[in-house]
């Protein structure tokens, strides 16, 4: 248990921090594979749609420091190359 006020404080911010960022990793997740589930049933207009929903929400994540800025440039890349082959 913390035993000074800043230690204190420092606990509560780290549970808020970590049910702010596991509340976004589980967005992150739904929408990954709900683009996954488009791209495979080769419905192009959701897989658009949900692409860009999904590189949207990671670029807002990664600017949040919820996830890794490589890992988001990762996930973006892999998103496109999906989109756009031929």
């Amino acid at each position: 248990m913390a035993n000074t006020k800043s230690a204190i404080k420092a606990a509560r911010k780290s549970k808020r921090l970590h049910d702010r960022n596991q509340s976004v990793k589980t967005h992150l997740k739904t929408l990954h594979k709900k683009f996954e589930a488009a791209v495979k049933a080769k419905d192009a207009a959701a897989a658009k749609s949900t692409g860009i929903a999904y590189v949207a929400a990671m670029d807002k994540a990664a600017k949040t420091g919820v996830v890794h800025a490589n890992t988001a440039a990762r996930a973006k890349s892999h998103a496109a190359k999906h989109l756009f082959a031929k």
